[in-house]
């Protein structure tokens, strides 16, 4: 593949690609035109880790600081909850002012009978919908 670069400031910056197939290369640039983060650093006891987005169940904001969550682990981010969500692809949806999800990693959802949602992930950790972002989740999610 070759790579070709023109410099004009008069002009719309845009990319074009070319290829034979949809691969690994194609992909990774439509994801950095896109805004869209494959990895972030997240950091852990004084270690420094690069999470794969596709792996983290949640974001949320605990005492002012963003920490995302995996399977058994919660990372420290240093960016802003807005910052990330710019960055995630659709299997992301907001589900309240502080966490965004993802809805690959959902196991159930409990209703109660005041109408709120809890979210349970398949790692054990849970959250709830608020009724602002009740609708636009419930869309998401295909409920």
């Amino acid at each position: 593949m070759k790579c070709t670069v023109i410099l004009d400031a008069d002009r719309e910056e845009e990319v074009i690609i070319y290829a034979h197939s949809h691969n690994e290369i194609v992909e990774a640039i439509q994801n950095i035109t896109d805004g869209k983060a494959k990895a972030l650093n997240g950091y852990l006891r004084g270690e420094i880790f690069k999470l794969d987005v596709k792996e983290i169940y949640f974001f949320t904001v605990e005492d002012n600081k963003l920490y995302a969550y995996d399977k058994t682990q919660k990372y420290l981010l240093k960016t802003r909850l807005c910052n990330v969500e710019n960055m995630l692809d659709n299997n992301f949806v907001k589900i309240n002012k502080s966490s965004i999800a993802n809805i690959t990693k959902i196991q159930k959802f409990d209703a109660s009978i005041y109408g709120t949602l809890k979210v349970v992930f398949k790692n054990g950790q849970s959250d709830y919908v608020s009724r602002r972002n009740l609708k636009k989740a419930k869309e998401r999610l295909g409920l």
